[in-house]
């Protein structure tokens, strides 16, 4: 079975083309057929001039007829040295190094492999693509060093980066050159540092090895009982009795499906739970040695610590002598850092923009919402003790907690896009874990007119009710959009004026200087201290606020909030749940009686009418898009005790396109707010014309 060995160092100097020459002539003693290569992309001819030879072909001539290439071309290329071995340059003059690609060398050393027992390469000393391509295709690696301290310094860096390419470690070995120098490094130190096997001490020998290379005949032909001879001879006679096998792309597993495998879903467990170990027992070390600089930021911190993890989870899964592509691996290294350190599966549909909400059902299902559409993604958690795991990193730097006695927590990730968990007992399939993503992009009334959520006329009109400090709900379900429309009507604040945000979690974000934002506070372990909206909101009345802003009413705040935009803090904005426009009212009903108060209907009713001038109902639409379906203005209590509604502007659908997109317009009623007037007398203009239907 062929061998293919990569004779390699960073540093010139040390030996590696004698190594390399040497190294051929003892194989093709043995009665192999060997394939010596000069892989240097620059010039390409130490090699022949220290066999004294002339080649004239190389390897950047059998580009062209690469895909004709048998064994009697490949003969009008090789030159034969007298040993018996086959020599072969990469270039002849440096610019057709640039000719040569990655995939040429792969498929070159291929068909080499399958005709020589041996092909030894003398590789270029840095590394590039076509260096990881070339040692792709071998079974063996030899790196040369010598016994000082920048060699090996530079060799310990070398086998680092050859690790992160993901290779078998026992594919690579060291061979020490000048072993016996004076002042050399002792052989006991090499190899406490050096990770990888040393199987070979070559002896230093300046003369035999000088006189060889002066007169263009291996040491091992020139002198052949030299120590040098010996030992390289030693060399070969180890390499041919083993039995390194046969690495190549035909045999190599094709990659499994990460979704669907047994196989790599273990392997990753496997190497998470070392990796736990691992990070245990120097977790001290890199915070002992980083809180001696004071100044280190968090962010380098963790990129200090990402780098690390990624390095021994590298050395790990080399550790496992898998034999999976690079790209695979690669894959690996960065799923195992962000399950051990971030997210996990959750990092990458994180960054996607385009992705605006993400659902964990349980550890094998995990949904998300592009374009207002859901699907299964193919990404899933090792475990569900993993999914639990990242829901207390999401809460605990909150000062939040989540288990059997509380089962469900809110929370937001540093970016603030807001996380509903809910574990077992109430959740029975497994942890559920549910992001809300925060737009990075802070959208604008020109977006959504361009999204075809409202017309430019009603753009202008919420931006005059704004200004004109009407008293605003924004309704509609869950994922309609409220809180965006929300940011966008706070946008129309001017900057002048002071406002005081409430939420749960918070959720908006105003360019506004003058702004206080609070949020509540959940219950510590023991159950107290917790700061409700109803709290923040009688709070915020003391802070002199001109506008308030509450994220969304869902309990007693109602009627603190309804209070205060009664008694001259108008201008206020908030959303809640509801279906429509009208059944805002009886929820607006249900959450003052939710306050505790005993306070008839008729009361509550009038709280309303009063408090509140426009209800601006959303909707996520079938294909979805998310639009204003309707603005309503309420203006008074009936005769029958009923709030008097009136709608200004509704969303009238058609049907439905080829493309499966709603078809629809955006019409007014015919009625004109009664508020016009109003607005008008304060300065700000409002285009009566927006009001009249079509047909008039």
């Amino acid at each position: 079975m062929s061998k293919t060995i990569v004779i390699f160092s960073t540093k010139g100097g040390v030996g590696s083309t004698i190594i390399a020459t040497n190294l051929a002539v003892c194989l093709a003693q043995q009665q192999k057929r060997v394939a010596l290569i000069d892989l240097d992309f620059q010039f390409g001819s130490d090699v022949a001039k220290m066999l004294n030879i002339t080649v004239s072909k190389t390897i950047a001539d059998i580009i062209p007829v690469i895909e004709q290439l048998d064994s009697r071309i490949l003969g009008k290329y090789m030159t034969r040295h007298s040993s018996g071995i086959d020599i072969l340059s990469t270039v002849s003059q440096p610019k057709q190094g640039e000719l040569i690609r990655p995939q040429f060398l792969k498929k070159f050393l291929s068909f080499l492999a399958e005709k020589y027992d041996y092909v030894v390469i003398d590789a270029e000393k840095k590394f590039s693509e076509k260096l990881t391509a070339v040692f792709e295709q071998a079974n063996l690696i030899l790196l040369v060093t010598t016994p000082d301290v920048l060699s090996i310094e530079q060799t310990n860096k070398a086998i680092q980066t050859i690790e992160s390419l993901y290779l078998p470690l026992e594919m690579l070995k060291v061979v020490v050159n000048r072993a016996e120098s004076i002042g050399a490094v002792r052989f006991s130190e090499i190899r406490k540092v050096l990770p990888a096997q040393i199987i070979a001490n070559i002896p230093s020998s300046g003369r035999a090895v000088g006189l060889s290379v002066n007169r263009g005949i291996p040491v091992v032909i020139d002198d052949i009982n030299d120590p040098v001879s010996e030992a390289i001879r030693d060399l070969a006679n180890m390499l041919a009795m083993e039995d390194m096998g046969r690495r190549t792309e035909a045999i190599l597993p094709k990659e499994p499906s990460l979704v669907n495998s047994e196989e790599i879903r273990g392997l990753k467990e496997k190497i998470h739970n070392r990796l736990i170990e691992k990070l245990d027992l120097e977790k001290l070390d890199l915070f002992s040695r980083s809180s001696l600089v004071g100044e280190v930021s968090d962010s380098a911190k963790a990129k200090r610590l990402r780098d690390k993890t990624e390095r021994v989870i590298t050395h790990l899964l080399a550790e496992e002598r898998t034999s999976y592509p690079r790209e695979l691996c690669q894959k690996l290294v960065k799923e195992i850092a962000d399950e051990s350190l971030g997210l996990g599966p959750l990092e990458d549909l994180l960054k996607d923009p385009e992705i605006t909400e993400i659902m964990v059902n349980n550890k094998d299902q995990i949904y998300i919402e592009r374009e207002g559409k859901l699907e299964l993604t193919n990404k899933k958690f090792i475990s569900n003790e993993q999914v639990l795991h990242i829901i207390e990193r999401i809460v605990a730097p909150l000062g939040r907690r989540i288990d059997e006695s509380i089962p469900m927590v809110d929370a937001r990730l540093a970016d603030g896009s807001r996380v509903n968990a809910i574990i077992s007992p109430l959740s029975l399939k497994g942890p559920m874990l549910t992001i809300r993503k925060f737009s990075h992009k802070r959208l604008v009334a020109q977006d959504f007119i361009a999204f075809g959520s409202f017309t430019k006329e009603m753009g202008d009109f919420f931006k005059a009710c704004v200004l004109g400090r009407k008293n605003i709900i924004i309704s509609g379900g869950t994922g309609s959009g409220k809180t965006t429309l929300l940011n966008v009507f706070s946008s129309f604040i001017p900057e002048g004026e002071r406002i005081v945000t409430i939420e749960d979690s918070a959720e908006l974000r105003l360019n506004q200087q003058h702004w206080g934002a609070l949020e509540a506070r959940m219950p510590n372990i023991e159950g107290k201290g917790a700061i409700t909206l109803r709290d923040l909101l009688r709070n915020s009345l003391r802070m002199r606020p001109d506008r308030i802003i509450i994220g969304e009413c869902r309990g007693g705040e109602t009627l603190d909030m309804l209070q205060a935009m009664n008694t001259g803090h108008d201008g206020s904005l908030t959303t809640v749940h509801a279906n429509s426009t009208r059944d805002v009212l009886s929820r607006l009903e249900t959450l003052v009686l939710m306050s505790g108060m005993d306070l008839p209907v008729r009361a509550i009713r009038q709280q309303i009418a009063a408090a509140i001038d426009l209800i601006i109902q959303t909707s996520r639409m079938p294909d979805g898009s998310r639009k204003v379906i309707c603005i309503s203005e309420l203006t008074g209590i009936e005769e029958n005790a009923n709030i008097a509604l009136k709608d200004i502007f509704i969303f009238s659908q058609k049907g439905i396109d080829k493309n499966r997109k709603v078809i629809g317009s955006f019409e007014p009623t015919g009625f004109l707010p009664t508020f016009i007037e109003e607005l008008e007398i304060k300065g700000i203009e409002v285009d009566r014309g927006m009001f009249k239907k079509s047909s008039e």
